[in-house]
């Protein structure tokens, strides 16, 4: 049982990362054999539009064709049992590096051929739970008013589209400016309403993050 694990944010040790090592810890707890991989570590671009893997005959077998940093973990990832990704919202998105990934992840799974059975339209047929998790510095309240859910529930859609199933976790007003606020041009945040998050809603999140690695681990052992 092998479980990959995607940090899509440029810092390896902050919130994002912390969630996905939580939820490493659940599935290697669950018995998986489990690998972290931090994209800003790895020098790749997103889909360059060569079609390669659109020619008719072609053999790439839902796996892109360039050659960079990400091949190799694009070939971990489809020959994976769970797939975890994450990154932190910038601007009410994921991070470039994590769109570029996907991109790659994607586009050469997806067929215009007639759809399947199951509604998919892809060129491969791997099981394979998934679980996308988003760490943003927004308040429920703003996640609301901006329509969070419309921008990021595509993501967790197609990943599930493709591989059969995927959730997704969301930990939202994090602590930004770790771990002191006085040092930036903050003045806006409510402090108070941070700190009681950072103390008491943290700890949730990253408790559901475990569970989250671990629920996955034990659906990929029914697969």
């Amino acid at each position: 049982m092998r479980a990959i694990f995607i940090n899509g944010s440029p810092r390896k040790n902050k919130n994002t990362a912390q969630m996905l090592e939580s939820a490493m810890k659940g599935a290697q707890e669950a018995g998986a054999e489990v690998e972290m991989i931090h994209l800003t570590s790895l020098n790749y671009k997103g889909c360059v539009s060569c079609m390669a893997c659109k020619r008719t005959g072609n053999t790439c077998g839902g796996l892109c064709i360039q050659k960079d940093d990400l091949r190799p973990v694009l070939e971990k990832i489809l020959a994976a049992d769970m797939l975890v990704c994450g990154s932190p919202i910038y601007w009410h998105n994921s991070t470039g590096m994590f769109r570029n990934f996907i991109e790659r992840l994607f586009f050469p799974i997806l067929s215009y051929n007639n759809a399947d059975e199951n509604g998919a339209i892809k060129y491969l047929n791997k099981k394979m739970p998934c679980g996308v998790i988003y760490t943003m510095n927004v308040t429920p309240e703003y996640y609301e008013h901006f329509h969070y859910h419309e921008i990021l529930e595509p993501v967790r859609r197609q990943m599930e589209s493709f591989f059969g199933y995927c959730e997704q976790l969301e930990a939202r007003n994090t602590w930004q400016f770790y771990p002191d606020y006085s040092k930036f041009d903050a003045r806006a945040v409510d402090m108070e309403q941070k700190q009681w998050y950072r103390d008491n809603q943290w700890p949730k999140d990253l408790q559901a993050a475990y569970d989250l690695g671990k629920r996955l681990v034990e659906k990929a052992k029914e697969e």
